[in-house]
């Protein structure tokens, strides 16, 4: 929808009184954002922004309600008493979700970017904000954290259809602190493959001279370099590349989460307004 982003927004929010965005395309599975989850629930940098009774929100969940479902269940595993809400704009997504609802611990409302009115400490949004035109989407991430719980965080992103590529940014009231590129390394063909996944902030800038190509141009040097390890196991191959990129960039998780196939990196190094 490009250079009609801006126009829909506002005919949308016009026809649809105290609620912000358009509705997603609504396509879910079951364990789309298992990887999204899994890193939700075991970041250690997000972790000091909740609390055992936190708010949740998992916003434009679909036309089902699965992955709210599960996020719920794997955050409750860390957080027996966090709550997660389900947030949609449209009426029939809710009417759809809410035989899933378990209150207090999981329920589902009609709401967009502002939320429904709560101030959760985490919102999590994949696979929301691909559809829309890049400063739109930049100044969703404004609006939406403005209405977080002091502290809170917002996780924002894409990943293909069925989870096994994905990326997301880290994003607070202080703005984006990092970013993560997930993916199952046994089903990777190549890095460069995570450039399609790419978030709305960053997609576009996927260009020479610009951080997040330096990136993705290392990581995919560096697999290539580490290809023997490939007889052994796809994740060591990639624990490998990621270690090898450790010198020249800032490399926030640890190898740990490597062998997970993932990648988190500062903002800063691939912030296309720098």
């Amino acid at each position: 929808m490009a250079g009609h982003g801006v126009a829909r927004v506002r005919r949308y929010a016009a026809g649809r009184a105290r609620t912000h965005g358009v509705p997603t395309r609504g396509t879910t599975a079951p364990n789309r954002l298992r990887r999204n989850d899994n890193w939700l629930a075991t970041w250690p940098l997000l972790h000091p922004t909740l609390s055992e009774e936190a708010l949740a929100v998992d916003l434009g969940y679909g036309a089902g309600a699965v992955t709210t479902v599960e996020l719920a269940s794997r955050l409750r595993k860390r957080y027996p008493n966090i709550k997660v809400l389900g947030l949609e704009i449209e009426p029939s997504r809710v009417d759809i979700a809410l035989p899933f609802a378990d209150p207090p611990w999981l329920d589902f409302a009609r709401g967009g970017f502002e939320l429904a009115g709560r101030r959760p400490q985490l919102v999590r949004a994949m696979n929301v904000l691909r559809q829309y035109d890049e400063e739109p989407a930049r100044q969703a991430w404004s609006d939406i954290c403005s209405r977080l719980a002091p502290g809170g965080s917002l996780v924002e992103g894409t990943c293909d259809e069925i989870g096994r590529v994905g990326s997301w940014v880290l994003v607070t009231a202080d703005g984006p602190q990092s970013l993560t590129l997930s993916c199952a390394t046994q089903h990777l063909d190549h890095p460069r493959t995570l450039a399609e996944r790419l978030p709305k902030a960053l997609i576009h800038h996927n260009i020479p001279g610009r951080g997040i190509h330096r990136l993705l141009v290392d990581l995919g040097s560096a697999w290539d370099h580490q290809a023997p390890l490939g007889v052994f196991s796809a994740k060591q191959r990639w624990a490998a590349a990621v270690k090898s990129l450790q010198v020249d960039w800032p490399i926030l998780d640890t190898t740990r989460r490597h062998r997970f196939g993932e990648l988190t990196v500062a903002w800063d190094a691939v912030d296309p307004a720098r």
